[in-house]
């Protein structure tokens, strides 16, 4: 019996051992890869949430600035200087969101809601680039970029407004 008893019990823990391999083991990655893309999407929506509250923040100021009347489609005709002083930290401050938005959010190739998102920050990019201002500004608020966003708003400017202007 004793010999029996230790073959059914090696052949249950041979069985068992079987079972996991084969169906729990694939279940538990299966599951910790499902954990690890929930993890991931909680990530970049939370940056995506970041990012948002900085350009309504960013929005804040410009309230704070109506006489630059940077939320109108017209620039301010004859800006004082201290009022282009103002504009031009305006928008570094805009290019530096923009920036950022586009170094955590962009990818060449995106899932839906990945682009769903992008689509929001190209919108407001190419909404700023229409303005006559902030597109004249581009190549000095473009300097010091990163190189692939310079690219990138430089081809927004371009198809909402025409080439840039280069400074000397």
């Amino acid at each position: 019996m004793n010999e029996a008893g230790g073959i059914a019990g090696r052949d249950f823990w041979e069985y068992a051992s079987f079972v996991v391999t084969t169906l729990a083991l694939p279940f538990a990655i299966a599951f910790f890869a499902w954990e690890q893309r929930k993890e991931r999407d909680n990530e970049d929506e939370e940056a995506y949430q970041l990012l948002s509250d900085a350009y309504n923040d960013f929005l804040k100021v410009v309230l704070v600035h109506p006489d630059l009347q940077l939320r109108s489609n017209e620039p301010l005709s004859n800006p004082t200087p201290e009022q282009n002083e103002r504009m031009l930290v305006i928008f570094d401050m805009l290019m530096s969101l923009f920036e950022r938005a586009y170094l955590v959010a962009y990818k060449p190739k995106m899932g839906e809601t990945e682009r769903r998102r992008w689509n929001s920050w190209d919108d407001y990019m190419r909404e700023w680039c229409r303005r006559e201002d902030f597109h004249n500004a581009l190549p000095l608020l473009l300097s010091g970029e990163d190189p692939q966003f310079q690219t990138y708003l430089r081809r927004i400017a371009q198809e909402e407004r025409g080439a840039l202007i280069q400074l000397s």
